[in-house]
Order: C-alpha cells, then sequence, then structure tokens
C-alpha cells in the first residue's frame, strides 16, 4: 500500500486549540517573530501580524539549567509558562498556563525525540497522554530550528504551521540573538501554541 501523503490544515478543519481558542482564527496567519538578547543573560522575543501590531512578548533565560521562559500578551497578562526540566539527554520542557506549576494547569509537554541529532526534533504530548515515558505517540510532532532554516509542526500527517528565517545568516549576528522568523500558521491552529513550540526548539539551536 502506498504511503500516505502529508496534507495541511486547512478552513474547514476543527480547531486546534491547546493555549486558549482566542488564538485560533477562521484565516491563515502570517506571523514575525522577532528576537534578541537583552542584558547578555536574558532573552527577548516579539511576535507581530502583517501590520505590525505586538500580538505577544516572550522574556526568559537565554542560557544556563532549568530555564523558564514567560509568554505575555501585549498589556502584559501573563498567558503561559514554558520550563525546561533538569539535565537529560533528551531536553524536556513543560508549558503551563500563567505562572502556575500545578498538574491541573499543564496545557503541555515537549521533549526532544532524539538525544543526538543533527536536525531539531520534538515531540509534543498533551495532558491527557503525558505520560511521555510510556507513551509512544505523541499529539503533535515538531522538527527544525534555526541551523535548518526551517521548522514545522505537524498533527498527525497534517501541516498547521510553518517557519522560516527571514534575513541572511551571518555568525556575528546569529551570536548575538539577532534574528527574525516568519511564521505561517494555519486556519483554526491556535498560534499562541505554535509560537510557544517555537521559541523551545529555537532554544535547542542557540549555543553561541
Amino acid at each position: 500500500m502506498p504511503k500516505n501523503k502529508k496534507t495541511e490544515w486547512q478552513v474547514g478543519d476543527p480547531a486546534i486549540s491547546v493555549v486558549s481558542d482566542q488564538f485560533c482564527n477562521p484565516y491563515p496567519m502570517d506571523l514575525v517573530v522577532k528576537r534578541k538578547v537583552q542584558k547578555f543573560s536574558k532573552d527577548h522575543y516579539e511576535v507581530f501580524d502583517p501590520s505590525g501590531n505586538l500580538l505577544l512578548q516572550i522574556d526568559g533565560q537565554a542560557w544556563g539549567f532549568n530555564r523558564k521562559r514567560v509568554m505575555r500578551d501585549p498589556a502584559g497578562f501573563t498567558i503561559l509558562s514554558m520550563r525546561q526540566k533538569g539535565i537529560a539527554l533528551k531536553n524536556k520542557w513543560e508549558v503551563h498556563g500563567g505562572e502556575s506549576k500545578e498538574r491541573e494547569d499543564l496545557l503541555f509537554t515537549v521533549q526532544q525525540s532524539q538525544a543526538v541529532s543533527l536536525k531539531t526534533s520534538v515531540d509534543i504530548f498533551l495532558p491527557e497522554n503525558n505520560n511521555v515515558k510510556k507513551s509512544t505517540t505523541c499529539d503533535f510532532h515538531a522538527s527544525g530550528g534555526y541551523s535548518n532554516i526551517s521548522f514545522k509542526v505537524f498533527k498527525s500527517d497534517a501541516l498547521i504551521a510553518g517557519v522560516g528565517v527571514t534575513h541572511k545568516f551571518t555568525w556575528g549576528s546569529f551570536c548575538k540573538g539577532k534574528y527574525n522568523f516568519r511564521v505561517r500558521v494555519n486556519p483554526e491552529v491556535d498560534y499562541a501554541f505554535i509560537i510557544a513550540l517555537l521559541v523551545m526548539v529555537d532554544d535547542n539551536e542557540n549555543w553561541c
């Protein structure tokens, strides 16, 4: 039998709401994500729509262990918190609503698919499927990163979002932490969820 062909999430498909349905739009969204390092140890992401309106902002530690990143709306209200969990061969993050650490507020867990790989590849588990050690089927899969110039998120075989780096690569700009992403989010897909994934996958690529 032929292998299933990968498809794209389209208008009319069910909404994919992971963070909140307020971040799901019935049309494709093109977003610009700008990253820069502040005060050497902290980095800052800003997310804009095509008109230049600020939609989201993310702050956190650029280096170190047990990193934490916080996503806020333009008014500064905390949407979610991303926390790296310990030191392991497979990098793992837990994402909670608001500033919470409680299990009942867990939104999703992200873990590297392979301990050693030239290409970033992560599996995403929702709370009802969150026994990562025992579960063999993830809810979403993401791959790519800065060194690969692309970043894609899939639900099963369906593409739900794609990301590309939008400026010419230079070692100077990369090591200073200044570069931009252009994000294409398919209809009815939670763009806050996609941006959180982008930040965590990009984190795996930042070694300068």
